[in-house]
């Protein structure tokens, strides 16, 4: 019996192979694709979701319970500022900390953590204090959910916390409690989202939401006729003439108020009291953070002196070198005013 002889391959059936093979490695890929799409969905549901809604309320709550013993300090006769330096600044001002900075801080700070001990929060102040005071317990109600067009979820790693326990401690010291706030801003990766300003002399709140409502106290104050755009506002303490020679080179007949506090000229311009806020030296985050959030949910604008944006991640440098320009007329009038 002759066995030998040769194998021929069918075309057909080598294609009808290949085809095969490859509709199972197809199969294969887009299976583990899946998985690996799966899995990456389930590390983001595991991520700690923040209520922005509920950050807000405590925000307005920690604000005004700084705000309070702020004003307690200042108003009892028997205790003393105990009035502090921390330095001067790079204009040779004179730094101050007092016990309202302090006893504020451990309030705003300590009444975040508790409500979200999760979340990155920057302070202008440090204390050691043994026992600090007491942090409040969240609040139950909040009228400021009710002004909120909606609420919004994000993961708890792409917020920092900005507060300012005491802003116009200078101020504060001479009895200029006009000036005189306390801010949280609530950064959402690197933008200013939530800006809230308490005034604690005046008992009065303004915050603003981007994109998502303002506070009544805000809207108030915005409801009226805008400011003269030649009218600017700049520091009381950390200018000098050089501002104000640099504002007369481009607007000669500019009228110029000085004032103190970030917060407070930031309010100033949400008010139409002044048609920009113009800073030339080096400022810190948590003194701006706050009224760049309420700039912005207002249609305005706040960038560096250089027009350059300016983000409050907790990994980003805490100081703003060169100033800041801040308005509610986005429409380049003040372009001659930038480096």
């Amino acid at each position: 019996m002759n066995i030998s002889g040769s194998i021929r391959l069918n075309p057909k059936g080598i294609g009808c192979v290949i085809i095969g093979l490859s509709t199972l490695y197809a199969v294969y890929m887009w299976n583990r694709s899946s998985h690996d799409s799966e899995n990456v969905v389930a590390s983001q549901s595991n991520a700690e979701q923040i209520s922005l809604g509920e950050l807000l309320c405590t925000a307005i709550q920690a604000a005004e319970a700084g705000g309070r013993q702020v004003k307690l300090v200042r108003e009892r006769n028997d205790v003393e500022l105990n009035e502090k330096s921390k330095g001067k600044t790079k204009e040779g001002v004179k730094d101050v900390l007092t016990d309202g900075d302090l006893r504020s801080h451990q309030l705003m700070f300590g009444t975040l953590t508790k409500a979200f001990p999760s979340i990155k929060i920057i302070s202008e102040e440090h204390d050691d204090t043994a026992n600090p005071l007491k942090p409040e317990d969240p609040v139950k109600e909040c009228p400021a959910l009710q002004q909120a067009s909606k609420n919004e979820w994000v993961p708890s790693e792409s917020i920092t916390v900005w507060i300012d326990p005491l802003d116009a401690t200078k101020e504060y010291t001479e009895n200029l409690l006009d000036y005189v706030t306390t801010m949280v801003c609530v950064a959402v990766n690197g933008e200013p989202i939530i800006g809230v300003i308490h005034k604690p002399f005046e008992e009065v709140t303004y915050w603003g939401w981007v994109h998502n409502g303002i506070s009544e106290e805000l809207k108030a104050i915005n409801d009226t006729p805008e400011a003269d755009r030649e009218s600017f506002i700049i520091s009381l303490s950390h200018t000098g003439s050089t501002v104000e020679q640099h504002i007369k080179s481009s607007f000669q007949d500019a009228k110029i108020e000085k004032a103190g506090g970030a917060g407070y000229k930031s309010l100033q311009v949400a008010g139409h009291k002044a048609g920009a806020y113009v800073h030339m030296t080096n400022i810190k985050k948590w003194d701006v953070c706050s009224g760049h959030a309420i700039i912005n949910s207002l249609g305005g604008s706040l960038t560096s002196m250089k027009n350059e944006k300016i983000t409050y991640r907790a990994s980003d440098p805490v100081l703003i070198e060169g100033g800041l320009l801040a308005t509610l007329n986005v429409d380049n009038f003040y372009s001659k005013l930038l480096s």
